[in-house]
């Protein structure tokens, strides 16, 4: 297996999501920084405030910082957080998908539009609407594009049954069906729902949904979909676990069996990624604290390369590589 490379260890960006556009590898991290605020389980020293855009030519080759592209200066909603981020390109535009605390600390997903995929990006006034939670990742086939979001814990996924508000937060049972994360297809311009959001499902091996207290495989935040040899691969993070998990279903809205382990954990509290395929390769996009020693769990992105098994499943990448 070959060793992870550290794409911008001179600054803490987490949570890549990297894409192919103009026949280039474009990278949209989250930004970690020294925020000054005391780390607790709902993120708040992830202080983030705004977002930069990388690109590469080549996996081994330079990575270029293209900057600020869009912070919560920008944002007409904004109140503080900016959590994971994901774009998609449409006729000729670039949309941005973010997660974002609105003005009354509610996790809402926004969208930003830029002609180019370095940005800058434009917010549009408000969020979109029925959205709620962290960790947007969009999709597309076909000329569709869906949607993938939801995150538990600080990504306040359990505030929510059947995408409405609960009175006060509260989990399954250990031995019921774990929360799922939520999908739905855009609208025609991009900027809303086009459904309401659906569940995500994950089964087990006998066909039974994931239960809450399986925590090596239920869903906590970091979704992600891609599509090999005919296949839909839902990808997640297990959170407090810090697995990156995979499940494999027969289109985009699941159900997904669930199949194995696609990285074990890293050094640092999170674990998030996207997946790839660049100039017939696969890859890994990824992060780790490695190089912020445990300071508050500063992270840095990292790639390494991805491999299939000859019946489709993915060779697990162990995550502890200094």
């Amino acid at each position: 297996m070959k060793k992870a490379k550290y794409l911008f260890p001179q600054d803490y960006m987490a949570d890549p999501s990297a894409h192919v556009f103009e026949g280039k590898i474009y990278i949209y991290p989250s930004h970690d920084w020294e925020s000054g605020v005391t780390e607790n389980d709902n993120g708040d020293h992830f202080n983030m405030k705004d977002y930069h855009v990388f690109s590469l030519d080549e996996i081994d080759g330079t990575i270029v910082g293209h900057g600020v592209v869009l912070s919560t200066e920008t944002i007409p909603w904004a109140g503080r957080q900016l959590w994971d981020n994901d774009v998609a390109f449409k006729d000729g535009k670039y949309y941005l998908y973010f997660s974002l605390k609105d003005q009354n600390d509610i996790f809402r997903l926004g969208v930003a539009i830029s002609d180019r995929p370095y940005g800058p990006f434009v917010a549009e006034e408000n969020p979109i609407k029925g959205s709620y939670s962290i960790d947007p990742c969009v999709f597309e086939e076909n000329g569709e594009y869906y949607i993938y979001f939801g995150g538990i814990w600080g990504g306040q996924l359990q505030r929510y049954r059947n995408n409405k508000a609960l009175e006060s937060a509260t989990y399954p049972a250990n031995d019921e069906p774990a929360l799922c994360g939520k999908v739905a297809k855009l609208r025609g311009d991009m900027l809303e729902f086009a459904e309401e959001p659906r569940d995500v499902v994950i089964l087990d091996e006998n066909g039974k949904p994931i239960t809450q207290g399986d925590t090596d495989r239920r869903f906590f935040e970091a979704s992600w979909l891609h599509k090999y040899n005919g296949k839909y691969y839902f990808s997640y993070s297990t959170g407090d676990t810090h697995y990156i998990c995979y499940a494999i279903g027969d289109n985009p809205y699941g159900p997904f069996t669930y199949k194995g382990v696609i990285l074990t954990p890293v050094v640092g509290w999170t674990t998030h990624h996207s997946i790839i395929e660049y100039k017939g390769k696969w890859y890994l996009f990824h992060h780790d604290s490695v190089p912020s020693d445990g300071r508050t769990w500063l992270r840095s992105m990292k790639v390494v390369e991805l491999e299939y098994n000859p019946d489709g499943t993915i060779k697990t990448i162990e995550g502890m590589d200094k």
